[in-house]
């Protein structure tokens, strides 16, 4: 049996960073972090998921979307994240590429976002994330290929200025 220092040690980062994924906001990320495993430990019960990380996951999530009805607005990108496993140089070469793909990132619709992410950044397996999401296998597959396709489709934009791609 796991004591709970040892479990919060070994799934903090992970949920804050699903956290951090889903709201773009360093602060509001921690609050979801610390207030996920203050229910966690509440809880006293089982975990009711396939693995911990789904159950994890879906505090997170219903925190987050709890957050979204009370502020009824969307929580602008926290820009100021550093990345300390990219040298500064590659950081300052790609930041504008990173900025808009996080852009588009929080424009998907929330269970598109929260999908692609639990599969892309989290490996989390189809099953897992329709558990978490409380969706069918199908209705999983077809959200993160919907996301995928809106981040191809926003990659792929081009401006126009007086006739010249900009």
């Amino acid at each position: 049996m796991i004591d709970f220092h040892s479990f919060y040690v070994k799934y903090a980062g992970e949920v804050r960073r699903f956290a951090l994924l889903l709201c773009g906001n360093s602060a509001l990320a921690d609050d979801l972090t610390s207030e996920t495993f203050v229910r966690v430990w509440n809880s006293g019960g089982k975990i009711q998921q396939v693995t911990v990380k789904a159950y994890l996951f879906t505090i997170t999530r219903n925190l987050f979307r709890d957050h979204l009805r009370r502020q009824k607005r969307w929580a602008d990108l926290d820009e100021g994240v550093p990345d300390t496993s990219v040298c500064l140089e590659l950081r300052a070469e790609h930041s504008e590429e990173l900025r808009k793909t996080l852009e588009s990132i929080q424009r998907l619709p929330e269970q598109e976002r929260a999908a692609l992410l639990m599969y892309a950044v989290d490996a989390m397996s189809y099953r897992e994330i329709a558990d978490v999401l409380g969706l069918s296998l199908a209705a999983t597959k077809l959200r993160i290929y919907r996301a995928r396709l809106k981040l191809i489709q926003a990659s792929h934009r081009t401006v126009r200025l007086n006739g010249v791609k900009v």
